[in-house]
């Protein structure tokens, strides 16, 4: 049977421009390899609404689960919480749950629960939210799609809070063999070996380093008795 999907969906102009270098892709990716979730796509967005509300509507039909960061903040174009209602035409407002949270949070912290911050209360009706412990400002999940943080801390406090209720499947395995010939060289045996083992993933990277050209050979399964059985084929076929 195979492992569930899922997609991921980035937004904001600062990863766009270059300004931010994204983190979150690559946290989400070893979680849920670990978890058995495949995930087999990601889309960066900017801030505007049509093409988040495109995005999360194809994702949201293509997938199993989708993940989004960014865009739930303070801040006037933190607009992420609104497109997903709009995705999905369900009302959003300040919702009394999500209110509660940030005014004990800012009640201890001595600080005024202003407008600006009421702004990351706005939860679409159908929600329900995920729990933030770093900064309380709560995510929330509605239908398949998670909304979560851009902020990496608080964005993988609440990938912790939403994997433990997701269904995973079979955790993907990788081996890899580090072959010091070109890829010209290996890629025939290579395509022959992808043939015979056509249920596995086979991946060559390569790489150069002091004048040696080399490539690593990434085989990932989620069975490791038959990984074993294909690495030592593979070596034979390499080496041959």
């Amino acid at each position: 049977m195979p492992n569930p999907t899922a997609a991921m969906l980035v937004i904001g102009d600062e990863i766009l421009s270059g300004r931010t270098r994204d983190a979150n892709m690559h946290y989400l990716a070893g979680q849920l390899t670990e978890a058995g979730i495949d995930l087999k796509e990601v889309r960066v967005v900017s801030d505007d609404a049509p093409a988040i509300i495109a995005a999360v509507r194809a994702l949201a039909d293509g997938y199993d689960t989708v993940f989004t960061s960014g865009g739930i903040g303070p801040t006037h174009d933190d607009i992420t919480a609104d497109c997903i209602a709009a995705a999905f035409d369900t009302p959003i407002d300040v919702r009394d749950d999500a209110r509660a949270i940030l005014q004990a949070h800012y009640d201890r912290a001595g600080t005024e629960l202003n407008a600006a911050r009421l702004r990351m209360a706005r939860i679409p009706d159908d929600a329900t939210l995920i729990d933030n412990p770093v900064s309380a400002a709560p995510g929330f999940t509605i239908r398949n799609v998670h909304v979560m943080a851009g902020v990496p801390a608080v964005f993988q406090a609440m990938v912790a809070s939403i994997l433990p209720t997701l269904t995973g499947g079979a955790p993907l395995i990788s081996r890899t063999l580090r072959v010091l010939r070109g890829e010209g060289d290996i890629a025939g045996p290579l395509g022959v070996f992808a043939q015979q083992f056509s249920d596995l993933s086979v991946g060559s990277y390569p790489f150069q380093k002091d004048g040696i050209y080399g490539s690593n050979i990434v085989v990932r399964g989620t069975d490791a008795a038959q990984l074993d059985t294909a690495m030592t084929t593979l070596e034979s076929i390499i080496n041959a």
